[in-house]
């Protein structure tokens, strides 16, 4: 073989490879389909392993895999010793192993059972629905087994044993050995109380220095149309490329300028078709060769280098070949949906917003994104004076670790058949406006200590309250009552890559770590108390780092939302509302900014030079031209790093999505105050039920607003799009009750 030949055969191994990632994209993709077939037919309750298995084309073995509640009894009725793990997490991998079987689980820890928390407050009483009769309601708190004060190795794992009797259609199947992920855990000992410390020299400070504004034009790559300041022109834009798009606004433009806001049009989708994802699309329109400028590597300070891959709002940094040009590509959706309005009034929004934050920061700027904005605006909120004068300690990296493969964000759920009717009679939306600036008020401060289960064993009853009310963590071993025929209370981990479930059969048992609002809500609920074991704990002092941020933030957002329902210029009034819902982003992904999730870089390199890819990195995308990769880079050295804030807002609005009390009102709202099997699903902020609620609206953050309302019968959504469908049409069909969609 000469060198030709070897160069050859070269290149053919490379288009091998290729089609061979192509290939493999789209086994995946089926793969994935199929198991989530599986486990919507696991969810019947004659389903068998036995006729799933010749029709999936897999052995019973796999089909149990997937969906574990399909195994024979006899591999099921065993006690589920509550799953640990002991072990730190570490940047490049803080969520461990998914279980492949149903294998032995780990011995599990002694944990004290924390006291019930009665309301003090009658509960509403609602009807029930014709299927349930009042007898199925617990007439009395479920009892708690043992006192409060137990001490651990007295307490004794109960066993996961299925229901004698088929449960009620409004119920999830049991959660079986195997179905969960595990989640990390503190270690025992020294080694964990290392953990509770802040990180060295990192402190979350005021600046000493003003933010530069930008110059930043708005464009339509459908129409061409450009706005900068008064200015308005169109420009040929035939590919919509990153060179096409630089080299003519720059020729417009002579002068330059440094951010570009893409308002229609997507240009990274237009060789979507091309692609076996949307990702390797966008990754591939950044990285497409740009005669006369290269991906930018940052400037002075500026930590922002190289472009960012996202599947709808990606960024694209660019920096002249020769000179000190540097320019950004970004989407304007990252602030608020863009969809059918003109550059000039999403120009005239930026203007918007801005004037109502200069109103409560006199140096306020508008940096590339919400969250960018968001933390830039807290950070100038930190006293100067008092005792955070020096700053908020950032947590130990281990923490940081436990956080992020600990605390999910919002509850996503759709509930289906047979745990509600195949037929709807109607499908009702309840979306909470503005609802994370409603859990701001309160949040974790200070050095955080470690509660064990034999410390929480240790205090009274009135002692053990108190740090349930409090800013904390905790690992916890959960019993779902038996009389229980509601929705599910607390998240438990699920297979798959941060997903999580809601355990909701009588008798299931769990190990999970949940928040202080949702552990109250779980002792606390209407319907009677949940069994929680409190195994181990992260307790802070309880502070308001975030509260006069928010409150500026609120302040400029009711602004906003009256000039859109009271000016009478129709363009403003769509400026105003789309402001509004900019200052929504700022604090949504602000507060998203403080979880810092562990960094991945993504690169690229020459087709030529494959032998420089990293030898960790992954490849993601690939062209005639360039390899595109990612790599895990862990936890950077973020000064405004706090993962226990957002945790704490994050269980505060999961918990309000089930029980929210309306003081002025003296009522209470949300799903465990309707009857049982009428909630269909949750999603973030809403839940849809199958019939309407007198819940109070007053247009406050927090509050439920009945945004959609499709008249019955409706067939029960099987699936997230089927569910944004009916979404949108109940959104049409529903009256409006103010002028425009409430944030």
């Amino acid at each position: 073989m000469d060198a030709k030949t070897y160069n050859a055969q070269l290149a053919e191994l490379r288009a091998l490879r290729d089609d061979i990632k192509k290939a493999q994209a789209a086994l995946t993709k089926l793969e994935t389909d199929r198991a989530r077939q599986i486990t919507a037919l696991a969810g019947y309750e004659k389903a068998k392993a036995e006729r799933i298995a010749p029709a999936a084309g897999l052995s019973l073995a796999d089909v149990v895999a997937i969906a574990p509640i399909l195994a024979p009894d006899r591999l099921t009725t065993a006690p589920a010793a509550a799953q640990t793990v002991p072990l730190p997490p570490t940047p490049q991998s803080v969520a461990g192993p998914e279980p492949t079987g149903l294998a032995e689980e780990p011995p599990a820890r002694s944990g004290t059972v924390a006291p019930d928390m009665t309301r003090s407050t009658p509960e509403p009483v609602y009807g029930l629905p014709s299927e349930v009769s009042a007898s199925d309601m617990p007439s009395a708190p479920t009892a708690v087994t043992g006192p409060a004060t137990q001490a651990p190795e007295q307490c004794t794992t109960e066993p996961v044993t299925p229901p004698a009797v088929t449960p009620p259609t409004a119920l999830a199947p049991p959660v079986r050995t195997g179905e969960q992920r595990d989640l990390p855990g503190v270690p025992e000992g020294p080694d964990g109380d290392r953990w509770f410390a802040h990180t060295a020299n990192l402190t979350s400070t005021h600046p000493n220095f003003t933010q530069q504004a930008r110059s930043t034009v708005f464009l339509d790559t459908q129409t061409g149309v450009l706005v900068h300041r008064d200015q308005t022109v169109r420009l040929d834009l035939p590919t919509a490329s990153a060179a096409e798009i630089l080299n003519t606004v720059f020729h417009v433009l002579p002068d330059g300028v440094e951010r570009i806001y893409i308002t229609a049009g997507a240009p990274w989708h237009r060789q979507a078709d091309q692609h076996p994802f949307l990702k390797d699309a966008v990754g591939a329109w950044l990285n497409a060769p740009t005669p006369g400028w290269r991906t930018d590597t940052g400037r002075g300070k500026d930590r922002m280098a190289g472009h960012f891959v996202h599947p709808r709002n990606p960024v694209g940094r660019y920096q002249r070949e020769h000179g000190e040009q540097h320019v950004e590509i970004r989407s304007a959706g990252e602030w608020f949906d863009t969809d059918g309005t003109e550059p000039a009034i999403i120009r005239d929004a930026f203007v918007l917003l801005w004037k109502a934050l200069r109103r409560h920061w006199t140096d306020a700027v508008l940096m590339g994104s919400p969250s960018q904005t968001g933390r830039d605006l807290w950070t100038r909120t930190i006293p100067t004076k008092g005792q955070y004068a020096d700053g908020y300690p950032v947590l130990s990296e281990e923490l940081r670790g436990l956080f992020h493969a600990t605390a999910g964000q919002g509850r996503t759920e759709l509930i289906t058949p047979p745990r509600v009717p195949q037929q709807l009679p109607a499908l009702v939306e309840y979306d909470r406006t503005f609802a994370y600036a409603k859990h701001t008020w309160k949040a974790g401060v200070g050095t955080p200590r470690r509660v064990t289960a034999a410390t929480f064993a240790s205090w009274s009853q009135k002692e053990q309250t108190k740090a349930l009310f409090a800013s904390g963590h905790w690992h916890v071993r959960v019993t779902v009552p038996d009389t229980w025929n509601h929705v599910g209370i607390l998240p438990a981990p699920a297979p798959g890559d941060r997903a999580w479930h809601y355990p909701a059969a009588p008798g299931t048992t769990f190990t999970t770590w949940a928040g202080g609002p949702e552990i109250h809500t779980a002792l606390s609920n209407p319907l009677g108390p949940w069994k929680i074991e409190i195994l181990d704990g992260i307790l802070f002092d309880d502070g308001k780092p975030l509260d006069d941020w928010s409150k500026k933030l609120k302040e400029a957002w009711s602004s906003l939302t009256a000039q859109a329902d009271l000016n009478g210029d129709p363009a403003q009034r769509t400026a105003a509302h789309l402001a509004s819902r900019a200052v929504r982003a700022i604090l949504l992904y602000g507060i998203g900014a403080f979880a810092q999730r562990p960094r991945t870089v993504t690169g690229t390199t020459p087709r030529t030079a494959e032998r420089d890819v990293p030898t960790d990195a992954e490849i993601v995308g690939f062209n005639d031209e360039t390899i595109t990769w990612q790599r895990p880079t862990g936890f950077t050295r973020d000064p405004n790093a706090h993962p226990e804030w957002a945790a704490h807002i994050w269980s505060s609005a999961r918990a309000a999505l089930l029980s929210q009390r309306h003081r002025d009102d003296d009522t209470y709202a949300g799903a465990l105050h309707t009857p049982p099997g009428t909630v269909v699903a949750f999603r973030t902020d809403a839940v849809y039920l199958t019939q309407p609620q007198p819940w109070p609206y007053h247009g406050q953050p927090g509050d439920y607003l009945n945004k959609g309302h499709l008249t019955g019968p409706v067939t029960a959504p099987g699936s997230e799009d089927e569910l944004l469908a009916l979404r949108d049409s109940g959104r049409t069909a529903q009256q409006p009750t103010t002028n425009h969609e409430a944030p």
